[in-house]
């Protein structure tokens, strides 16, 4: 208790996702590059044994920390201190350990794994999310709702349409996800300044053999694509487009707990609160949407470190630079862990939703007279009516009406004043007819389905594998 704890870990991130950025997977994936290498070279002739390779494979797992750590502050560079660490408990192998290869064929190869990995779990999440969104847009797509432009009242949609709009901004992340995911290459083996110079004196100058093993080594990774030129290390663009992609996601949760929270506070939807659930440790009676609330505050920052990681990429020099990794060390498992907990409590909103349709529809008809004025005055001028006198009458009407809302705190009361107005002409049994929120949605419902069908259902139906998911809150 008397040191720092990342929150990220303790209170939010799963299991999953903190086992993707751990040192255990981290560094048994250093080992099995290390067993990968030294196989396709033995297959490419070099003198390297069944025998040191058996030992490799029989001590991957076998990790001294401790040994690692005191390397580490010997000789002032982790690859090699697990290099060293390695080949003791593997003394066999000890000589052909990292063979020709430089320190970002562990580092950048197991870092490109890392961010594959953590994209598939992300992916597991977000396509839940956008499930639990599309059944909640189907099962609303007739719930008529007031609309807001700058917060004010506008014409009225639904609340399985208004659901629409936060799900287009996650078909555009997932898009982007999978073309992410499909163009992502692996850095390979491609020596200390991306030459394969050390590779040149192994395989007596044979150039065909060190692009079959940077091309072997990539596919036994589950990578058919690998970068044709390098540095030392791969082209740091693709943390600042991983973690750009993560921020684009950042903010499609954010603009969604925006509007929940506002909705919240109308009363009219509300996320999850349990039977015991404290809102305020003064006011007994608060409900705060504190899981959306959560989701804003990760959001911030995940967004925040798009800018670290663009910076890294445009000042990296020539082939490197080291003013890399430290950052590197913190941005890339901290926007995953964080992106993975916004996932995780979106999902835990959804599942626990509320939606109020009476508090919804009073607010709708505190709005509706008013947006009904336009049909008042067409049935005036069908009617023999002068449209310029019909819209003065129905101007002096609507504003004393709000008066009467906005300053003594009454109810609309338009429609009772266009009610009892003996100049004006129309069917006034028909006005009460047209009064249904029903008539004043537009094309929501269909719009709703039809998104559905067309654009979400494809996403949900091609990873039908991935849906199902337990949601559950650490706190």
């Amino acid at each position: 208790m008397n040191s720092y704890k990342n929150p990220l870990e303790e209170r939010y991130s799963s299991e999953e996702m903190l086992f993707n950025f751990s040192h255990n997977n981290k560094f048994q994936n250093w080992r099995k590059l290390w067993i990968a290498l030294a196989e396709i070279e033995k297959d490419l002739g070099l003198e390297i044994t069944d025998e040191q390779i058996a030992e490799l494979k029989a001590n991957a797992e076998n990790i001294d920390y401790e040994k690692a750590a005191e390397y580490e502050k010997k000789f002032r560079h982790d690859v090699m201190a697990h290099v060293h660490a390695y080949g003791d408990v593997a003394p066999s192998a000890k000589g052909i350990i990292h063979l020709g290869a430089t320190s970002a064929f562990v580092g950048d190869n197991t870092d490109l794994i890392q961010i594959r990995d953590g994209l598939l779990i992300l992916k597991k999440k977000l396509v839940n999310v956008m499930k639990n969104l599309s059944d909640f847009a189907i099962q609303y797509k007739d719930l008529p709702t007031l609309g807001f432009t700058h917060f004010q009242p506008a014409q009225l949609t639904t609340v399985g349409k208004r659901a629409t709009l936060w799900l287009q901004s996650l078909v555009l992340d997932i898009e982007e996800l999978d073309f992410f995911l499909e163009t992502l290459r692996f850095r390979g083996v491609k020596g200390t300044t991306g030459t394969a110079a050390s590779f040149l004196e192994l395989f007596n100058g044979d150039y065909s053999k060190v692009k079959h093993l940077d091309k072997e080594l990539s596919k036994r990774f589950g990578f058919e694509k690998v970068f044709g030129v390098s540095g030392q290390t791969y082209d740091r663009k693709i943390d600042a487009k991983v973690v750009a992609l993560l921020g684009n996601i950042a903010q499609s949760a954010h603009k969604f707990t925006n509007d929940l929270r506002l909705l919240q506070n109308l009363k009219e939807i509300e996320e999850p609160f349990e039977k015991n659930q404290i809102g305020s440790s003064a006011m007994a009676y608060k409900r705060n949407p504190m899981r959306s609330e959560r989701i804003g505050a990760l959001a911030k920052y995940v967004m925040s470190l798009t800018t670290s990681s663009a910076m890294v990429a445009s000042t990296q020099w020539f082939e490197r630079t080291l003013d890399d990794s430290a950052n590197k060390r913190l941005t890339i498992p901290q926007a995953f862990l964080a992106v993975d907990a916004i996932l995780l409590i979106w999902n835990n909103i959804m599942n626990g939703i509320v939606v109020y349709p009476n508090r919804i529809n009073k607010h709708i008809m505190e709005e509706l007279p008013f947006m009904a004025t336009e049909y008042i005055i067409m049935e005036e001028v069908k009617a023999g009516g002068d449209r310029q006198e019909i819209h003065e009458v129905i101007r002096v009407h609507s504003m004393e009406a709000s008066k009467k809302v906005k300053e003594e705190g009454k109810e609309n009361d338009l429609i009772e004043r266009i009610l009892n107005d003996d100049s004006l002409k129309l069917d006034k049994s028909k006005l009460k007819e047209v009064l249904d929120p029903k008539n004043f949605i537009g094309f929501a419902h269909i719009q709703t389905e039809e998104f559905i069908a067309n654009e979400v259902q494809p996403i949900i139906d091609a990873n039908k594998d991935l849906i199902g998911l337990e949601a559950d809150l650490k706190v």
